[in-house]
């Protein structure tokens, strides 16, 4: 469901989103850009689902390891 939203913006702002944008998709660009910001995603639930998975932590763990011993090589 959609929700109708009155801002006040300086009208070069404006005018800017009017040509870059398109005046029909202005709503569309700012709601991409808040949406992060105001809508908590669900990584933390996801994160703590695969910790639950010993094999793949153990080998997630092998592999940290191995590049970290390439990375000590490496010209700076």
């Amino acid at each position: 469901m959609q929700k109708r939203l009155t801002i006040t913006i300086d009208e070069k702002v404006y005018a800017g989103l009017h040509k870059i944008i398109g005046p029909r998709k202005i709503s569309r660009f700012v709601e991409e850009l808040v949406r992060p910001h105001v809508i908590k995603s669900d990584f933390e639930s996801a994160y703590a689902e695969m910790a639950k998975d010993t094999v793949r932590e153990e080998e997630a763990l092998e592999w940290a390891e191995a590049t970290l011993g390439d990375s000590a090589h490496e010209a700076r």
